[in-house]
């Protein structure tokens, strides 16, 4: 009976290992959206007043966990009873995450780039609030698809119960980690002014970096975040599309991930305007 016990513990302890060895591998793999994700979340939350920041950013972290909770177990099921599905819609998504990046920096080269600065709302509708709740909701349910197809890519060689908790670690820590961050962006200019008015030496100048800093730490998250798309939707294209393989096998794979994936994302920008020109 002992030895049962001890045999149990020992196989838990085993598929733990298999867990934790699977969600670091898949946490890397999918890095890249994730900082797209922050990037896209961060410039969501900012325009309202302080006071109305973190209950939309909650708000917006609700729907994501909602998201998740509907996509994983899908996923999982495709995994364990279509799982020939999976790569075309790595694919797609990976066509989506080229036309995203291409997009992103089509609009900045032509000066049609978002503003970062943070223009406070000093009284923001209710209808706009919601709907800028649920237009990020639906950028997060884009991007969480990725994210939970990407993490499951990475252990469809494992058992259905390892897979299961390896895609469900990464699902909890994705949202936790970006929310929890842009939270503390968000409010870096809140605690710079707050700081300005401290009687501290140092204090008030610190106060007054952190204030002028945030607009560029939006956009140097965004920058950073338009290139991981780039090279995510490359590592795709190079791993799961034989052709673009075996064009680009004999270059440095950084270098065939960026030039697929702008060749893709073109394609699909190009695409994407002459149907809005013949519309």
């Amino acid at each position: 009976m002992a030895s049962g016990f001890f045999a149990l513990l020992d196989d838990i302890a085993l598929l733990m290992d298999d867990v934790a060895a699977m969600s670091k591998v898949a946490t890397k793999k999918t890095a890249g959206i994730l900082g797209d994700d922050l990037a896209v979340n961060a410039e969501k939350a900012v325009g309202f007043k302080a006071s109305r920041e973190l209950p939309v950013l909650w708000a917006i972290a609700k729907a994501s966990f909602l998201n998740k909770l509907i996509i994983v177990p899908l996923a999982l099921l495709l995994s364990a009873f279509a799982a020939w599905v999976i790569t075309p819609i790595l694919v797609m998504g990976g066509l989506f995450l080229a036309y995203e990046g291409v997009e992103k920096i089509w609009h900045h080269l032509m000066g049609h780039a978002q503003p970062a600065a943070k223009q406070r709302v000093q009284q923001p509708t209710v209808v706009d609030e919601k709907q800028r709740i649920r237009s990020a909701a639906l950028v997060d349910f884009i991007l969480s698809v990725e994210i939970v197809i990407i993490a499951l890519g990475t252990v469809t060689e494992a058992e259905l119960a390892v897979q299961a908790m390896a895609v469900s670690i990464v699902a909890v820590l994705a949202t936790i980690g970006v929310y929890g961050l842009v939270a503390l962006i968000v409010r870096i200019d809140d605690a710079g002014l707050a700081m300005m008015d401290w009687e501290v030496n140092g204090a008030a100048q610190l106060g007054r970096f952190m204030v002028r800093a945030l607009p560029l730490l939006i956009k140097v998250i965004g920058a950073f975040g338009t290139a991981a798309l780039i090279l995510v939707a490359g590592g795709i294209f190079m791993h799961h599309v034989p052709l673009v393989h075996d064009a680009f096998h004999a270059w440095p794979l950084w270098l065939a991930e960026v030039i697929a994936a702008l060749a893709a994302g073109l394609v699909g920008f190009a695409a994407v305007r002459g149907i809005q020109a013949l519309r």
